[in-house]
């Protein structure tokens, strides 16, 4: 079994042999199996026409989410269940039958060019079926199905009127086993070479990843993906980071949260939320719920982009990590692990086991500020975080951070220094904006000119400080715990 991948689709189990681990679920359904309802828009996870339902074992049933098919590699699905808009005519009774979603969409003109209705389709069905995610609003749910004919009044409507049904019965133990999947595939002609590991605990993967070090670490793909979809790069080892239980342990503590780095965003929103509400909010947009379903906590803070939403806030709270290489673990500072653009404190062979969020005294002020183009599901030109400790009346500690404005993410050393020990007042705003000069050299891209960037980092802790004017701690950090 351990160079096939199995799947189950519509009450059968389906066998894949001899596949390249880095085709992708939409190639996959659209090719081999012509299933061509699910269609291919951005091949990046932006426009949801690809949108489908993956359903993986959750003690002892079947837990659903829906995800991109377009940045999915297709041994992600091994031992997992999946749904396609071809599925729903066989849940409403005949193969020629359209689903109650669907012929909603028919009956209140959701539908023009035709060309996104599928995954928008998938998604509202995601709601019937109580699927990972689905049960927020609307809005959310839909923000990350893109149309550009009928405007979203009649999908909405269609939304509004969704009911709820039971999901399909599922029985994955004819497709899933203990054994690590192992893949080899080898293109004579092109002389291409791939190979899959998806090792089931933390000492088969430290194992793996000890011996493959080169390796490309594979998580949600949420940004792998389109290292293949987008830049076609050649990635002749991947180790699947998805059956590694341990990985998507998330456990509450009296000082705070720890969570794996597997954990995804969607089974972390709650528990972030109440421990940083805040940071709760700003996760609503990152990404779309196909993305949240399937990205991960560890995967945003491990490949280190400068921009990457997460970092700032937890760099922010005093978040850290843990890193583990064989049978060594390390702790340190999330903000130590970030040296340079594409540089991270992480030997080979070493990767994210897990990251801690501590609790926040009582009364200490935290804020996050996100500013993108698009208001969801679009990347930041600057993400700011802002904990600060304030008692009668001056600043008493600060931890401040942005993404966006440097190499990396990044603590404003200088800024925290202009504000501790000073009054909450305009003046020291005023010193402590000018500091952020001496912090930030801004690049200028496509998402924002260096200039903006400064003038919006500026403006985010003026936000923070008009927000809380005023404010002053009820409790002194001792006490706070007591």
């Amino acid at each position: 079994m351990g160079g096939v991948i199995r799947f189950w689709l519509d009450g059968e189990v389906q066998e894949v042999r001899g596949a390249n681990p880095t085709t992708t679920l939409l190639e996959h359904l659209r090719g081999p199996m012509r299933r061509t309802g699910t269609k291919e828009g951005c091949a990046e996870g932006d426009c949801g026409s690809c949108t489908v339902l993956v359903g993986e074992a959750d003690g002892d049933g079947v837990a659903w989410r829906a995800v991109n098919s377009c940045i999915q590699f297709l041994p992600m699905l091994h031992g997992k269940a999946l749904m396609t808009v071809e599925s729903l005519g066989a849940r409403a009774g005949c193969d020629q039958a359209l689903h109650p979603v669907q012929q909603a969409m028919v009956d209140k003109h959701g539908s023009q060019c035709g060309f996104c209705t599928p995954g928008i389709v998938m998604s509202l069905y995601s709601r019937a079926v109580g699927a990972k995610g689905a049960d927020a609003p609307v809005g959310e749910v839909l923000a990350g199905n893109l149309c550009r004919c009928t405007g979203y009044g009649p999908i909405i409507e269609v939304a509004q009127g969704v009911e709820a049904e039971a999901p399909p019965a599922v029985d994955l133990s004819a497709v899933r086993d203990e054994t690590m999947l192992r893949l080899t595939f080898e293109d004579e002609i092109h002389g291409v070479a791939r190979t899959w590991l998806a090792p089931r605990s933390l000492d088969e993967l430290a194992e793996a990843y000890l011996a493959h070090p080169d390796a490309t670490l594979v998580a949600g793909a949420t940004d792998v993906g389109l290292w293949v979809t987008k830049q076609r790069r050649a990635l002749p080892t991947l180790i699947s980071l998805s059956e590694v239980a341990e990985l998507k342990h998330l456990e509450e503590a009296p000082e705070g949260l720890r969570i794996g780095a597997g954990v995804r965003y969607v089974d972390a929103l709650d528990a972030i939320s109440a421990l940083y509400p805040d940071l709760g909010l700003m996760m609503r947009r990152l990404g779309s719920t196909q993305v949240r379903n399937s990205g991960t906590i560890g995967g945003n803070i491990a490949n280190g982009s400068p921009i990457g939403d997460m970092p700032p806030a937890l760099i922010a709270a005093g978040a850290r990590l843990v890193l583990r290489r064989g049978s060594e673990r390390r702790e340190l500072a999330l903000e130590d692990f970030f040296l340079a653009y594409g540089q991270q404190d992480r030997r080979p062979g070493e990767f994210v086991e897990a990251v801690f969020a501590p609790r926040l005294d009582v009364g200490r002020l935290f804020k996050v500020f996100k500013l993108s183009k698009r208001f969801d599901q679009d990347i930041s030109a600057v993400c700011g975080a802002f904990s600060l400790a304030i008692e009668e009346g001056v600043v008493t500690d600060a931890r401040i951070a942005f993404g966006g404005m440097a190499g990396t993410p990044k603590r404003a050393l200088a800024c925290e220094a202009a504000l501790t020990g000073q009054p909450w007042t305009e003046a020291t705003i005023a010193a402590a904006m000018a500091a952020l000069d001496t912090d930030y050299t801004p690049m200028s891209d496509m998402r924002a000119s260096a200039a903006y960037r400064a003038l919006a980092a500026r403006n985010m802790l003026r936000k923070a400080f008009l927000e809380t004017e005023g404010v002053e701690a009820r409790v002194t950090p001792e006490s706070a715990h007591g």
